[in-house]
């Protein structure tokens, strides 16, 4: 009745996702790593079956898995997710029963913040986890309706807009969405000093998504706007200090230079205090604060000019 798919790219946490699931559970990993790679994902399921999708992004990689399920259902789980005691009959009982209009069922996601100090900034981002809409961390579809609609769209190459783009193009299509009982553990972690900016890359996928979806598509699946717009302040701000700076026009560069200093100085503080502001959070804040709004623009006209070809 329901095959899990998990996509990784080859992250140490898969073997706990799949130490949660029962053994009689079909699973199929796609193993997302690109090139040639070494055939070591754990095999500790004997119901476990692994594909390779070649490395292009997990949109590719949960079609690959769901087109070679032969099951009505398909459960997609990432692989940083741990299922909770009694996850697999609490699937079923989700499931069960369902009517056919109904496309999907989304678990319940949990994210244990670490006790005793406020969250830092990346841990606040991973908790905001729990209250988004059909993301595919533990999303459960049926095989017919991804088929319906031709799965994930490929063209998204990260883990990000591609799930609610999927939900987005079902409920249009007619289909309904359901809250499901069972529960998943996603773990914070810690993914290096300019995970912040990297995460800017989204950028270029909203601005796909409001290409495919118009621009009401936020409301839709709940997401907050955004501070793009004021992005875009504090970088022309900044480029326009210098410019005017370098052209012999003081006192408009030291306008603007005084604009970016105070906006960027509000930008940081507004990620420095709700965290627990240790100097090394404090200081990672303070520079990826600098690096973001540049970044989060430059990612938005790539992603305008990409989605003009």
């Amino acid at each position: 009745m329901i095959t899990v798919v998990i996509p990784t790219i080859g992250r140490p946490t898969l073997r706990a996702t799949l130490a949660a699931l029962d053994p009689g559970l079909d699973v199929i990993v796609v193993d997302d790593r690109p090139g040639d790679v070494p055939d070591d994902l754990v095999d500790s399921l004997p119901s476990l079956k692994v594909i390779r999708s070649g490395g292009r992004g997990p949109a590719a990689a949960r079609n690959a898995g769901w087109r070679a399920a032969r099951t009505p259902w398909v459960a997609f789980l990432d692989d940083d997710v741990v299922p909770a005691p009694g996850w697999t009959p609490a699937l079923r009982a989700d499931l069960d029963g369902l009517p056919e209009h109904v496309a999907g069922s989304q678990g319940r996601l949990e994210v244990p913040l670490p006790p005793g100090r406020r969250p830092t900034d990346a841990e606040r981002g991973t908790a905001g986890l729990a209250d988004a809409r059909w993301i595919t961390a533990d999303m459960a579809y049926r095989r017919s309706a991804l088929e319906g609609v031709g799965g994930f769209d490929e063209r998204f190459p990260r883990a990000y807009r591609e799930d609610v783009d999927l939900a987005l193009r079902l409920l249009r299509s007619g289909f309904t969405l359901a809250r499901g009982s069972r529960t998943s553990v996603h773990p914070v972690r810690d993914d290096g000093f300019w995970a912040s900016v990297r995460a800017q890359r989204g950028n270029a996928d909203d601005a796909l998504m409001r290409r495919v979806h118009g621009p009401g598509w936020r409301t839709a699946v709940g997401a907050s706007r955004g501070r793009l717009a004021r992005h875009l302040l504090i970088t022309a701000c900044g480029a326009g200090a210098a410019v005017a700076l370098a052209t012999g026009r003081r006192k408009a560069g030291t306008a603007l230079a005084a604009g970016w200093a105070a906006l960027t100085a509000e930008f940081a503080w507004a990620r420095i205090a709700p965290g627990p502001r240790t100097r090394e959070e404090v200081l990672r804040m303070a520079v990826t604060s600098l690096v973001i709004p540049p970044a989060a623009c430059a990612y938005r006209l790539l992603g305008e000019i990409r989605r003009r070809r």
